[in-house]
């Protein structure tokens, strides 16, 4: 029986108007009835998540910035920064970019450059980090680096920055988390990882746990997984990993998924 299920959110539990989908509190309701736990799992920031889910902060369990931190009812469950040099390095050979926002993602806040705090990159930002800071540089923050993230306006992430970082493909975890985003991590952590880790600790077979997600990011988590679910509108390359599919984002399908598990008694 599935006991906890993982969500990525954008593209997968969110519609295209960044909104939850019908039904989604009835759902919860009911999986909160069958002591299932739900586990949305983000590139996005913690504080972020809460405000998408205020009213179940005490219940969900949140895997924030792509699985490199951990928390439940407000306590840390597990984390994996990068090392503050080599984000130092990342975000140095960045720096010719050209129409790219740069994103130093720390425990406490997210930070940009001033800048770079422009109309057209803050309206991005804060879809996904509520807690930012404005410096003039990177060099003066005191915070644990979590993730660098990297922002392209013209929507072609992978060419404009991802093929870049080549020189740290060995070295680091440089993720594609769309067209528009890339994350770079600590090497050997990603959501797929993190939803072990929670395995291990919440003593979960992978059979009891299931997850839904859209993009190369979620590849590991859904690997992690016995039910794992690829939307309609995901990456080819998730959907041929993916055992299940479901409808689209805009169709509410994580609902869809999560009903389908209810009426085949695997919930």
């Amino acid at each position: 029986m599935v006991k906890i299920i993982f969500s990525d959110m954008d593209g997968t539990l969110l519609t295209s108007a960044n909104k939850l989908p019908d039904g989604f509190d009835e759902t919860m309701a009911e999986l909160k009835r069958r002591n299932v736990i739900f586990a949305p799992a983000s590139g996005r920031q913690y504080f972020s998540l809460l405000r998408s889910f205020e009213k179940y902060r005490d219940e969900f369990l949140f895997l924030a910035e792509n699985g490199t931190l951990v928390m439940h009812k407000g306590k840390e469950i597990f984390s994996s920064p990068i090392d503050f040099d080599a984000a130092k390095k990342v975000l140095a050979a960045s720096e010719s970019f050209v129409n790219i926002l740069r994103v130093y993602c720390g425990k406490k806040d997210a930070y940009i450059l001033r800048e770079q705090n422009m109309p057209e990159f803050r309206t991005e930002l804060e879809k996904y980090y509520t807690h930012t800071g404005v410096i003039d540089d990177f060099d003066a923050i005191d915070d644990i680096p979590l993730k660098v993230s990297f922002f392209d306006l013209t929507g072609n992430a992978k060419k404009n920055i991802y093929d870049k970082f080549a020189q740290f493909y060995d070295t680091l975890q440089i993720v594609l988390s769309s067209d528009f985003w890339v994350d770079v991590m600590s090497p050997g952590i990603n959501k797929g990882v993190a939803v072990k880790n929670i395995q291990r600790v919440m003593n979960l077979k992978p059979e009891e746990c299931a997850a839904f997600g859209d993009y190369l990011n979620d590849l590991e988590m859904i690997q992690a997984v016995g039910y794992g679910f690829a939307m309609a509108n995901a990456h080819p390359d998730l959907k041929a990993v993916a055992k299940f599919e479901t409808t689209g984002n805009d169709q509410a399908g994580v609902i869809a998924g999560i009903n389908k598990l209810i009426s085949c008694g695997l919930i």
